[in-house]
């Protein structure tokens, strides 16, 4: 069965090694042209450009594919079977979904129709959900409407982040897309149409990052942090200074007796010295900052934080 594969990040750089490590014949890898990284801008290609240098793979980069007449008759000439598609970060349009033989397999992050979109992994921890998943479909024109081949669900960590998360769904995508091209290529492979009941993922956005300590509880503080996590990371201000928090916990109760808790203002530093940690109240419960970074600053336990600055409590984070 000869297979093209389309994808960017690491996400798809594990189902690209598990398809080859499977032995199917990969007939061309496509994936985002080199982008302008860190400080010198120096060209780095993606983690799936990266493997497919390693095993000789034919590698096309396209800049975009819509439109594109000789993207689109090249791939013709090579006359898939089958064409897989995991985190590519374009749209394909409907002349590349007709051309495979067996269709257009997608693996995305989520239990669908649960989380259609581009940030279905970190929208799952952004919510508190307890359960997600992996699941492979045959690609339309919508976005993530496909009908499904197959799913695998997994149990989120309470203290999950998002990048710990991605790298368990990671692999899991790659094995779950090995097994649904071993059932494409028997003829087995189920094609069961998604509900109506979906939910959107939609990408992140900078906004979104701010702690907004008047409104929001102790368990949604540490469900943005966990989101967020190594995306971008939450943040507040103290005395003028953007303040980034990596790892927070919730204060358990009578963990921390304070006098007249209901009176002091959300965003309130209820405990601080390096010993016991920083507390501070939200709209419902206290949360702990277990791990910190200041403006300018690299990523710090909170104990060696609060041993270089001097965060007093009834100080108000912003």
């Amino acid at each position: 069965m000869k297979i093209i594969f389309m994808g960017t990040p690491d996400f798809a750089r594990d189902s690209l090694e598990a398809v080859y490590n499977a032995g199917y014949e990969i007939i061309g890898v496509v994936t985002n042209p080199d982008r302008p990284k860190g400080r010198g801008m120096k060209m780095i290609p993606s983690p799936v450009k990266e493997f497919a240098l390693e095993k000789e793979l034919k590698i096309y980069q396209p800049e975009k594919v819509k439109n594109n007449i000789e993207f689109i008759d090249e791939i013709k000439s090579l006359n898939p079977d089958v064409i897989c598609v995991v985190a590519y970060g374009k749209i394909l349009p409907e002349e590349i979904l007709n051309i495979p033989k067996l269709g257009c397999i997608n693996v995305h992050g989520s239990l669908l129709p649960k989380y259609r979109g581009a940030a279905p992994i970190q929208w799952a921890i952004l919510n508190g959900d307890k359960e997600t998943g992996v699941t492979t479909m045959y690609m339309d024109k919508g976005m993530d409407t496909g009908n499904m081949i197959l799913k695998e669900k997994i149990t989120i960590g309470e203290d999950e982040t998002t990048g710990e998360l991605w790298d368990r769904l990671s692999k899991i995508g790659g094995e779950l897309l090995v097994k649904t091209l071993e059932q494409i290529e028997d003829r087995t492979a189920p094609r069961e149409k998604q509900g109506e009941d979906y939910t959107m993922a939609p990408m992140l956005n900078k906004d979104m990052a701010k702690i907004d300590w008047e409104n929001k509880s102790a368990i949604e503080v540490k469900n943005l942090v966990r989101g967020l996590n190594p995306i971008m990371g939450a943040y507040t201000f103290w005395n003028g200074k953007k303040i980034k928090f990596w790892k927070v916990d919730i204060a358990k109760e009578n963990e921390i007796m304070v006098d007249n808790l209901e009176t002091l203002k959300n965003g309130t530093v209820v405990v601080s010295n390096p010993k016991d940690g920083l507390y501070i109240k939200t709209k419902k419960g206290i949360i702990k900052v277990l791990e910190i970074q200041g403006e300018n600053a690299k990523r710090m336990p909170i104990g060696d934080f609060l041993r270089g600055n001097n965060i007093s409590e009834f100080e108000i984070f912003e």
